[in-house]
């Protein structure tokens, strides 16, 4: 079949609708699910060994366990999206995380829960690196920062829901922690059969009859909505013969899969090296656990305030300015943070440090990374650049220890000051910044990029 489907020309230019709200539901849902099991993993292990269900040896093995999952699942979901489509991956990587949370609850010993963790970890990794891809290639660039921010607010609420609700798992029991979190994930992968697969997707490994169907569907739903569409102002055919792994590696390729592997680097390092820590470092500073938890409570605001501020930021200041911008201002929170005394300063610097933190996250994880990638190469260039950062997290759960023993808080924050500061030389260096352009604009296929955050080509495909 010669036919020129242009999906990616024809989703840019719909409007705002239901249609990509139930789309950002859809994906928001299962994503948020995922981040709340991942964040809530520290206080059912403190439950375990409370109950003498497993000891702080075997708790280390369940943490690492799920780490190595997420490892594996986040290459692995990369292979499966850009092969089999994104629907296919994250029903697969969903249903897997889903059946072995609700396995998890009925665990007749921590060695079946550190088995049930790994294969959970699978589907925990893969969930994040397929979401963002997805999304952003089903929203027009006017919007797409906003809309991912969107998602990570979903995503980063994790943190503050689970951070909540340890404080009711000596009542309820961890059990019921994986089974709710088990049945919700059933109930998302049901809903999520009415999502339809990327029509970007569908032309560029040449199923065009599915890519023409899907978009026309998309269009007569939107348009049912919001009245007659405006006309579409390119044709273009993202029909690419079939792309290797090593196509990341490649001239033109290859500066884009480093800088997106730093920036999930630095994020992992960020959250996994400071975040995660707060409840051990106010206790070991000698404040009692009521306290320690109640400062890490209000902090953890930060989180949605950072997807928040990211939401505000995305679209006007751009992916790469924002990045910069607030990776620099966490480095200079980062020095001051360690000095503070009163407990208001304490809670007050941290939870702007924290925020700026979650801005990093939001703009990174979800807009820029994926936005550097062609559609071809979207979910495999995410997924290795998840990779790189799950092995950061194993890695910096080890350093922030060694750090904090011989230099405190300080020395944690240096290590993460040091990551950021290497991102924005990388983010700098590139100068490749997706705001306001479509993503087949921002391919290095497609145009040479060459100013400094933006397209040398700036009148291509908005």
């Amino acid at each position: 079949m010669n036919q020129n489907v242009s999906a990616g020309a024809r989703l840019d230019r719909l409007p705002m609708a239901r249609f990509h709200w139930k789309i950002l539901g859809l994906i928001g849902a299962g994503a948020a699910l995922d981040a709340f099991d991942v964040y809530l993993a520290a206080g059912v292990a403190a439950a375990m060994v409370k109950q003498g269900f497993s000891t702080l040896q075997l708790n280390g093995i369940f943490v690492s366990a799920g780490f190595f999952g997420m490892l594996i699942g986040a290459g692995f979901s990369g292979y499966l999206g850009d092969r089999f489509g994104r629907r296919s991956s994250y029903q697969i990587n969903l249903a897997l995380f889903g059946l072995t949370s609700i396995a998890a609850a009925f665990a007749p010993s921590i060695y079946w829960l550190i088995g049930l963790r790994f294969v959970m970890g699978i589907g925990l990794g893969a969930e994040l690196v397929v979401a963002a891809g997805t999304l952003c290639e089903f929203i027009p660039p006017a919007h797409r920062g906003r809309w991912t921010a969107l998602l990570a607010l979903m995503i980063n609420s994790g943190l503050l829901i689970a951070t909540s609700i340890g404080y009711v798992i000596p009542a309820l029991g961890w059990r019921w922690m994986f089974g709710i979190a088990g049945i919700g994930a059933v109930v998302v992968w049901v809903l999520r059969h009415s999502m339809p697969e990327s029509p970007r997707w569908l032309e560029s490994v040449g199923r065009l009859k599915e890519a023409e169907e899907t978009v026309s569907a998309i269009e007569r739903e939107v348009e049912a909505q919001r009245g007659p569409l405006p006309p579409c102002s390119r044709t273009q055919n993202l029909e690419v013969p079939p792309q290797p792994f090593r196509a990341l590696l490649r001239r033109g390729m290859i500066g884009r899969t480093v800088t997106a592997a730093i920036t999930v680097i630095a994020v992992n390092v960020a959250v996994y090296g400071f975040v995660a820590w707060l409840p051990t470092f106010f206790v070991r500073e000698g404040r009692d656990v009521v306290t320690s938890l109640g400062f890490t409570l209000l902090m953890s605001f930060g989180a949605p305030a950072g997807a928040l501020l990211g939401f505000f930021c995305a679209d006007r200041l751009g992916r790469a300015k924002g990045l910069v911008a607030f990776s620099l201002a966490t480095i200079v929170l980062g020095f001051i943070y360690p000095h503070m005394v009163a407990n208001a300063a304490i809670a007050c610097v941290g939870f702007t440090l924290v925020t700026c933190i979650y801005v990093v996250v939001t703009l990174g994880l979800f807009s820029y990374v994926p936005e550097l990638f062609p559609t071809a190469l979207r979910l495999r260039g995410t997924g290795t650049a998840g990779v790189c950062g799950r092995l950061a997290s194993i890695i910096t759960s080890y350093g922030a220890v060694l750090l904090y023993a011989q230099f405190g808080v300080l020395g944690v924050l240096v290590m993460v000051s040091g990551v950021l500061l290497l991102l924005v030389i990388a983010i700098l260096s590139l100068g490749v910044d997706a705001n306001q352009y479509s993503l087949e604009a921002v391919s290095p296929d497609t145009v040479i990029l060459d100013e400094p955050f933006g397209l040398q080509n700036g009148d291509i495909a908005r």
